[in-house]
């Protein structure tokens, strides 16, 4: 399932879960997403994805997975 922001969805609970997967269309990678409440939330961090596939949030820890690859 990907969390990709869209108009009119519901708002994702930042930090309510640990692993994410996102998509090239999520990308630049930052934590937290447009499409995540941020009042309980962290700074925004952008996390360099694109190389390995992954990437982890150095604030709360969670782990984002690219599903589909570059290139």
């Amino acid at each position: 399932m990907s969390n990709t922001a869209t108009s009119g969805k519901k708002k994702l609970q930042a930090n309510a879960v640990s692993r994410y997967e996102i998509t090239t269309d999520d990308l630049p990678l930052h934590c937290p997403m447009d499409n995540m409440t941020l009042w309980d939330s962290h700074p925004r961090v952008f996390l360099p994805v694109e190389e390995t596939g992954e990437a982890t949030c150095p604030y709360c820890g969670a782990l984002y997975v690219l599903k589909d690859q570059i290139g």
